[in-house]
């Protein structure tokens, strides 16, 4: 072989088992102590397995001899005990470390599961929008199993089939060493045909990974698109779509069935190749039955363990794979992180919390701009509005402020405080955000009203309620609070989400007060209700609103005018609307009354 073959040989072998010894170093490690039993177990396993093999030596001196001769009396209740107490000492044994194993292979997939968990949960909102959920839960559930098989079969593979392929030579060499070192030549040919096939198992793995998560995406998609799927009639297309996906992924998954398939009968071959040897060999040279008989049985019960052990490597190549992808999730760096252990220090209140934007700009992916050279502040306890066309940037603004997103240009200032020198926890403690789309987690009322502030009593849950004017629908209920809301609320209608999501930001009663479009969803009575919660909530908050309605726009201290990135008016409703620019175009446009009645902006 060529010193280049040689390189290409121990490079793959090294990519194959290198995030294999970081998994046994980040989470096999905890369990060394499980590991070591198991290990101490399956050696004596082992050494049990080659005991029952030699026993068949003297079992067949004593117990038949060639006639005339009578077995030994003496020994027909001691061996056949003897083989009895090993076989049952074996199983026990077996049953123990078969137990151990289990628990540290389903104790790592546990601890790599909540580790993608938490570290996917602590993404900036960049990474996030990146990763499509389906490709994270296909990562979550179908690689994890395959990390568990992988981690299962290595120990089984390194420690107890190897050993006891070990102590069964050692009985089959004693024995007739000649015969046993014959067929010690057989072993590294199967062992290189395996290899091969774990080879094409760990590509074949990888691809239908990819698949899977493809499959998964597809699903939750067409799950949260459903709405649009039956509206436009794309439901041919959608099946279309999965019956491709799957198709593809079941061709890969063959390929690797194909490879795991092939071990095995490896194995079956080596064995019928070493039996007829045997046979032949110990016909030829006259081989005494006892010794036969033995050798016979260590060489079948070995042949088991080479069986086990042939799938070996394709297991850890699939767990590899696995393993590899779970690292590309675990070691993705985020571009939002803690620089530094400050926390916010907020001035007493009631002059607390004022936010400055000082010539801040930001872009997304692709160097899109959405904020340019962006300077306006908010004082302390009081409203500022941000109105603008669809693109503005007004949403851009919140998520900088909550630090979803870092500026790219510039600096946000929380009294006086760069946000970018404050833990995140700290920052986001100090802020309420309501969304135009409230998103509700498929759990209680009450567990989705006390998100603001955990550990709230049911007192203080159901007061945020009333003053979100939510409690008279939520006690109309069958359950009460202990409804569940199912999948992102869908089992409300839009504007008791809206109201939910209102009383759990009530709740938090946290001194910056973020609202965007917060009451758009909904009615003109319920609208009324949470208007004078939120007037009452907003009482010495600092306040930012999006595209609000014009109650709260023409009741706002300032209001900032966004056009393409860029501050371009500021001012009160009553000085905008007299200089006669961009906001008074947008309130004849967007606040053009009917019946004497304004409608809602924009946004």
């Amino acid at each position: 072989m060529t010193k280049t073959a040689l390189s290409t040989t121990s490079s793959a072998k090294t990519t194959t088992t290198r995030p294999l010894l970081r998994l046994a170093r980040d989470f096999v490690r905890p369990y060394q102590g499980i590991v070591a039993l198991i290990i101490a177990l399956m050696a004596v396993e082992a050494a049990l397995t080659g005991t029952l093999a030699y026993l068949l030596d003297p079992a067949v001196k004593s117990l038949f001899p060639p006639p005339p001769a009578r077995p030994d009396p003496d020994m027909l209740l001691l061996i056949p005990g003897a083989l009895f107490g090993v076989m049952a000492l074996k199983a026990s044994v077996s049953y123990v470390s078969g137990v151990s194993l289990a628990r540290v292979g389903q104790g790592v997939i546990n601890d790599v599961q909540v580790a993608m968990f938490a570290k996917v949960t602590r993404y900036d909102l960049a990474k996030l929008n990146a990763m499509h959920s389906g490709q994270f839960a296909a990562r979550f559930l179908n690689d994890a199993m395959l990390i568990r098989e992988s981690v299962t079969r290595s120990v089984q593979g390194m420690v107890r089939d190897i050993l006891t392929i070990v102590g069964l030579s050692v009985v089959m060499f004693i024995q007739d060493w000649p015969l046993a070192l014959m067929l010690c030549t057989v072993l590294p040919l199967t062992a290189l045909y395996t290899l091969n096939l774990g080879r094409k198992s760990n590509k074949a793995a990888a691809r239908s990974m990819a698949s899977t998560g493809d499959l998964a995406t597809h699903l939750s998609e067409t799950l949260d698109g459903r709405r649009v799927v039956k509206a436009y009639r794309m439901e041919d297309h959608a099946i279309a779509r999965a019956a491709h996906i799957v198709g593809e992924r079941m061709k890969f998954l063959m390929k690797g069935a194909k490879a795991r398939a092939a071990a095995t009968p490896s194995a079956e071959v080596l064995a019928g190749a070493g039996i007829a040897a045997v046979i032949t060999y110990a016909a030829l040279r006259g081989m005494d039955l006892a010794s036969f008989m033995s050798f016979m049985a260590a060489m079948m019960l070995s042949y088991q363990s080479i069986r086990s052990l042939s799938a070996f490597y394709t297991a850890v190549s699939e767990g590899s794979a696995a393993a590899e992808r779970a690292y590309a999730l675990l070691d993705a760096p985020s571009d939002v992180r803690d620089t530094t252990g400050d926390t916010l220090k907020l001035a007493a209140a009631p002059n607390r919390a004022s936010i400055a934007f000082k010539n801040a700009s930001f872009e997304y992916g692709a160097a899109i701009p959405a904020l340019q050279d962006v300077s306006f502040e908010v004082p302390a306890g009081k409203t500022v509005a941000l109105v603008g066309p669809s693109g503005a940037g007004k949403s851009t603004i919140l998520n900088l402020i909550l630090r979803f997103y870092d500026v790219t240009g510039g600096a946000i200032e929380i009294d006086g405080q760069d946000v970018r020198n404050v833990t995140v926890g700290s920052l986001r403690d100090a802020m309420a955000l309501v969304t135009q789309e409230p998103f509700l987690f498929d759990e209680t009322i009450a567990d989705n009203i006390a998100c603001g502030k955990p550990g709230a009593t049911r007192a203080e849950i159901e007061a945020a309620a009333k003053a979100a004017d939510a409690h008279t629908f939520v006690m109309g209920l069958a359950q009460g609070y202990e409804t569940r809301v199912g999948e992102a609320g869908v089992r409300l209608s839009g504007g008791q989400r809206q109201r939910i999501a209102i009383a759990r930001a009530i709740l938090k009663n946290a001194p910056i007060l973020l609202l965007d479009a917060a009451t758009s969803s909904l009615d003109n009575e319920s609208e009324r209700a949470v208007q004078d919660a939120l007037a009452e909530l907003m009482k010495d908050r600092t306040t930012l609103v999006i595209a609000h309605r014009l109650s709260t726009i023409a009741d706002a201290d300032k209001i900032i005018v966004l056009a393409q990135g860029r501050v371009v008016e500021q001012g009160t409703h009553g000085e905008l609307l007299a200089r006669g620019g961009l906001y008074a175009r947008l309130y004849r446009t967007q606040f053009a009354e009917t019946r004497g009645a304004p409608a809602a902006v924009a946004e």
